[in-house]
């Protein structure tokens, strides 16, 4: 095992934050650059000014409630919000030829999960679904029916044949049981939707730090209907800010994407890239 070098380059942040089609410009860029090996393994880190996202399988009844324009993209996934208080990565790296883009989803869970671990918030994976999760309170049944529970007491259904969003290959010890009413709503704090083009990936995700959550009422977050959304601060009770988070998440991005199985003689030496630590 050796160790590839991790360029992050800080794009911007708060007053400076980066809108989305200059970000996507940036990551284009990027991206041809690290495929022609022109430049070595490359995380960008922002934040955007609001602004709504659809990935290609968002259906017209998950847009916003208002009409608020959103922009369609090439990733994975459905319609997700982006904005200030939300920490966005763009992790954009060559992959391993062992490694598929299952395996890279969960190396990104990876580091989300680290930084929350540190920070005092237990989360995990939940089977059948991408991202980082807070798990709902557990329900006692009481000897009642699933399927009344299901129905009648505000637990969530069991993922089915009609879920699309459940991804069977997510799954292994390392995930949470899929909620089929053993528990309240679980709550999503980490969106994840990538894409690879020509072995190397594009797009990342997002953390809730401390956003205006009023911003998902308008639609239905990743697609995904019986489950909600929160934030660091919200489930830790204080004002948790992307500053706080950021030295966090940037040293576990290391750790995670560097580590891969490639012979040291083959790394791919780094270009031109703003350390951030």
């Amino acid at each position: 095992m050796s160790e590839r070098e991790i360029s992050v380059l800080r794009a911007g942040f708060g007053a400076e934050a980066v809108p989305y089609l200059t970000a996507w410009d940036l990551q284009r860029d990027v991206h041809a650059r690290r495929a022609a090996d022109e430049i070595g393994d490359t995380v960008i880190l922002l934040e955007h000014p609001n602004v709504y996202t659809a990935g290609r399988r968002t259906t017209p009844a998950e847009r916003p409630t208002d009409g608020t324009p959103v922009i369609d993209v090439d990733r994975g996934g459905r319609i997700t919000w982006h904005g200030l208080g939300q920490l966005v990565g763009y992790p954009i790296v060559r992959l391993p030829e062992a490694m598929d883009v299952v395996a890279h989803v969960r190396r990104l869970e990876d580091a989300l999960i680290r930084t929350c671990s540190e920070l005092g918030l237990e989360t995990t994976r939940v089977h059948g679904r991408s991202g980082v999760w807070i798990l709902g309170e557990k329900i006692d049944r009481g000897g009642l029916d699933l399927r009344m529970m299901n129905a009648g007491f505000g637990a969530a259904p069991a993922p089915g044949e009609d879920d699309e969003e459940f991804d069977p290959r997510l799954a292994g010890p390392e995930y949470a049981p899929s909620n089929a009413g053993q528990r309240g709503a679980d709550r999503k704090i980490a969106q994840i939707g990538v894409r690879v083009a020509r072995g190397v990936t594009m797009h990342g995700f997002s953390l809730n730090c401390d956003p205006d959550m009023a911003a998902f009422d308008k639609i239905i977050p990743c697609g995904i209907r019986n489950a909600g959304v929160s934030s660091l601060s919200r489930e830790l009770g204080r004002t948790v800010t992307v500053a706080d988070v950021l030295p966090t998440v940037e040293r576990h991005l290391r750790d995670v994407l560097g580590a891969v199985p490639v012979p040291a003689a083959a790394a791919v030496p780094t270009g031109a890239g703003t350390g951030g630590e």
